[in-house]
């Protein structure tokens, strides 16, 4: 039964999972992260107003538009502690450079990283800061932020769910089952953040992350044989960066 109090704890679960908030210490007892997984796209809010503060302060002083841009991004992945940086990161090492799927998997554990994986986060990086310089404005940036923010996220249980775990230990494999309600409340939150693009823009962002979500699902399918939490880490990145694109076409 969800009360208050478990959306509370949930909530909680969610902040100390995806994110390096010094947050006090506190016990849940009757909650797990598969329970809390839905929050995801909540995280994600917290996330964008962080980075957006970072992009308005620094308008406020006179910071160009690139340069704010930069800091935005930056305070983003000092919140997560660049959580999915890592994940996209791994991913592109293992599916790059593994010829086997035990191999790929092999890689994608090493904390090492490799050519594929260095690119991977540069392109992502330079993705990210160019539809945030595109759009310049700290009240349009704010719009593609929370959208691109709880989107990308809301993404996270659907990919659980509707994949098998490539390996039988490791982060993902540890979180359990994810139920069908987890994924219906992420998505309709992160359906609510998609609005800040207005309804136009909702509709083409909801439709790219379709695509987004059905071919990396498939992708991890053909290399390892499900998902792990480097590939869900992978796909958040590349959905804030789809959402960052249809943003910066829909609002500037």
């Amino acid at each position: 039964m969800v009360t208050a109090g478990s959306i509370y704890d949930d909530l909680r679960i969610g902040l100390v999972f995806f994110t390096r908030l010094p947050l006090p210490h506190f016990e849940v007892r009757d909650r797990s992260l598969a329970d809390a997984i839905w929050t995801a796209p909540l995280v994600g809010v917290v996330v964008a107003l962080v980075a957006w503060l970072s992009f308005a302060i620094a308008s406020a002083l006179g910071v160009a538009a690139g340069p704010a841009a930069a800091l935005a991004i930056a305070a983003g992945m000092l919140v997560t502690g660049c959580l999915h940086e890592d994940g996209l990161s791994d991913t592109a090492d293992g599916f790059g450079g593994g010829r086997t799927r035990e191999r790929k998997l092999e890689i994608m554990r090493d904390s090492r990283i490799g050519s594929y994986g260095a690119a991977a986060l540069v392109l992502s990086i330079l993705a990210r800061w160019s539809a945030l310089s595109e759009l310049a404005s700290p009240s349009l940036v704010f719009a593609a932020l929370i959208a691109a923010h709880t989107g990308s996220r809301a993404l996270i249980p659907a990919f659980m769910r509707h994949l098998p775990q490539a390996r039988i230990d490791g982060l993902a494999a540890g979180v359990g089952a994810v139920a069908d309600e987890a994924v219906i409340a992420a998505l309709a939150i992160g359906a609510i953040g998609l609005l800040f693009l207005g309804l136009k823009g909702a509709i083409v962002a909801a439709l790219c992350l379709a695509i987004l979500f059905f071919a990396f699902r498939k992708l991890c399918l053909a290399q390892i044989g499900g998902q792990s939490g480097d590939t869900i880490g992978a796909l958040q990145q590349l959905a804030e960066i789809a959402l960052l694109f249809v943003a910066s076409a829909i609002l500037a």
